[in-house]
């Protein structure tokens, strides 16, 4: 499993992204598409049309890194943006969620306190 850092913004990109690409061309979606820039310490997650691969793209303070699964047997789920944005923000529960199996859509979240 990727480590994420505390405080990091994971973002999934709804759209199918084309597996082959790479950091520049992960890179130019998340600038032309999502309209940031990639190295701001955000999470882009990337999911192919098939839903049975997932590539995140993330600066990891020197360069950027690259964590890429293939799954082997079922599908991702499909994540659909609440308000026609191409993206959908997540939290590091919602991404193992996701990389389980887990629904997200049947999962209802008890309240809590939030400091601050």
């Amino acid at each position: 499993m990727i480590s994420i850092p505390s405080g990091a913004t994971l973002l999934l990109y709804t759209q199918p992204a084309d597996m082959r690409k790479s950091f520049d061309g992960l890179s130019g979606i998340v600038r032309s598409e999502l309209g940031r820039e990639p190295d701001d310490g955000s999470l882009f997650l990337f999911i192919n049309r098939r839903r049975d691969r997932i590539k995140v793209l993330y600066w990891d303070g020197d360069g950027f890194a690259l964590w890429y699964k293939r799954l082997e047997r079922g599908t991702l789920e499909t994540v659909s943006p609440a308000n026609g944005e191409p993206v959908v923000t997540m939290d590091a529960a919602q991404l193992a969620m996701l990389l389980s199996g887990v629904p997200l859509s049947r999962v209802k979240r008890r309240k809590r306190h939030v400091c601050g």
